[in-house]
């Protein structure tokens, strides 16, 4: 008996609420927060702080509710890793609803696919179309719910949107006449189409009800069309709530700068920077070993060496990213500046002299390269702080000391050290033309 009692307030105080029964009621609930789209793209450490983030940030509302893709594929592993972080970081309750990415053994985390919450002041059917297609079952409770008296305020929520102004990315009309014939002859009550799948956000109108689309809470931030460009959208949650009796709700940003309780254990910190030193002087070596491989003829090594490179270098930005605490994104150009400046005009003058004065010549040289590059870098970054403006197509690299060049074509040698064009590395952005051809290979 004590083993059963045991088991059942383990069951109680966790945070993901598994549904084990098609109707909530919900006392004293007045708000609930949205988090679209946590695991999708895979559970690495940028995506989840993201998501640690979103949780921190939807802890003042009465619950969170997920609308799918938990987890980039419906296995044990993933679910146990998403279900362990979430449990460690989310301070209220949290239910799921199904995406298409959340199958094989969702039932057994997250319980029901079809259920709804009801509170004194407002109800969320949510309903499963992960496959594309509504569930007899949930087109059955979105009726029973709506059918009842007290029901007033309601909120359907389902994974992938219904047709609409934005994105072709959804379900057929055929499906969304299917879930019209559901909730038609209450209509009046329903308020709000609540959807995720989608990387951004926005919101329409669909059968004259606002559909209101989310995706940014872990996934990277997607074009949607012309007028909603990722590089408009930032990672976000969504919150409704009851104002002056009316259902309302509000798009909240998530801080780049979110999420910081490794940075409190001074001991975690330090070896969290070690690591990040570590992976990158590993990304160096490899990447220096490739190109004495490629020098050689073994290319198969030295392909196989830029993959290991490639992928220390993943491990460092997973480390640094649990570190960075960056300032918003256009108050973080103005840092880099000062860093270059300091390095050519102070720094590196520096140490070039120590190097001579202490018979160093290739430390003096390797200075002396370096220096010459930052006082570009500097250049370059004062520029593109004007970003609107900033209108620099191609950029080459020199791989033998680095420095970096502009102009519609490179020079024939490097103006540093000599080393011909045809090493450089060219980093161009693709034009209009060349980029939709290049979807349309796609």
């Amino acid at each position: 008996m004590q083993k059963r009692i045991e088991e059942f307030l383990e069951v109680q105080e966790k945070k993901i609420k598994k549904v084990t029964e098609p109707l909530i009621y919900l006392n004293d609930v007045t708000s609930f927060s949205v988090i679209g789209d946590p695991g999708c793209e895979g559970l690495g450490t940028y995506n989840m702080k993201v998501y640690a983030g979103a949780l921190e940030k939807s802890a003042k509302s009465d619950f969170t509710l997920i609308v799918g893709d938990m987890v980039p594929d419906g296995t044990k592993r993933y679910y146990e890793e998403i279900e362990e972080i979430t449990e460690s970081i989310a301070q209220n309750p949290i239910y799921v609803l199904r995406g298409n990415h959340d199958t094989g053994e969702y039932e057994q985390y997250f319980g029901l696919h079809n259920y709804a919450i009801i509170t004194k002041d407002f109800a969320i059917i949510s309903i499963d179309n992960a496959m594309r297609t509504f569930e007899e079952e949930g087109l059955m409770l979105i009726k029973q719910v709506l059918a009842m008296e007290e029901v007033k305020n309601v909120i359907i929520a389902f994974h992938i949107p219904v047709p609409n102004a934005f994105i072709q990315n959804c379900v057929s009309e055929e499906e969304f006449e299917r879930l019209k014939e559901a909730y038609t002859p209450w209509k009046d009550k329903v308020k709000y189409l609540l959807c995720g799948h989608v990387h951004s956000c926005f919101v329409d109108e669909v059968d004259e009800i606002p559909l209101v689309c989310t995706g940014g809470g872990g996934a990277m931030i997607e074009d949607v069309s012309e007028d909603i460009r990722a590089c408009d959208v930032n990672h976000h949650i969504v919150v409704f709530s009851m104002e002056d009796g009316t259902l309302s709700y509000q798009f909240r940003d998530i801080k780049e700068n979110c999420y910081e309780r490794e940075q409190e254990d001074p001991i975690l910190r330090e070896k969290l920077e070690e690591a990040v030193k570590g992976e990158m002087m590993a990304h160096l070596r490899y990447l220096t070993f490739a190109d004495r491989a490629r020098k050689r003829g073994m290319e198969k090594i030295a392909n196989l060496f830029e993959a290991l490179a490639d992928s220390e270098y993943r491990h460092a930005r997973n480390f640094y990213a649990v570190l960075d605490q960056p300032p918003a994104f256009m108050e973080a150009m103005k840092e880099f500046v000062p860093v270059e400046q300091f390095e050519y005009e102070k720094l590196y003058r520096m140490m070039k002299q120590y190097a001579k004065e202490n018979n160093a010549p290739l430390a003096e040289q390797a200075y002396d390269l370096a220096s010459s590059a930052e006082k570009v870098h500097a250049e370059l970054l004062e520029e593109a702080m004007q970003m609107d403006q900033f209108d620099c197509d191609a950029v080459y690299v020199c791989p033998v000391c680095g420095f970096i060049m502009t102009g519609d074509t490179p020079p024939e040698r490097c103006i540093v050290c000599g080393a011909p064009s045809r090493q450089f590395h060219t980093y161009q952005v693709e034009s209009e033309k060349e980029s939709q051809e290049q979807q349309e290979k796609l």
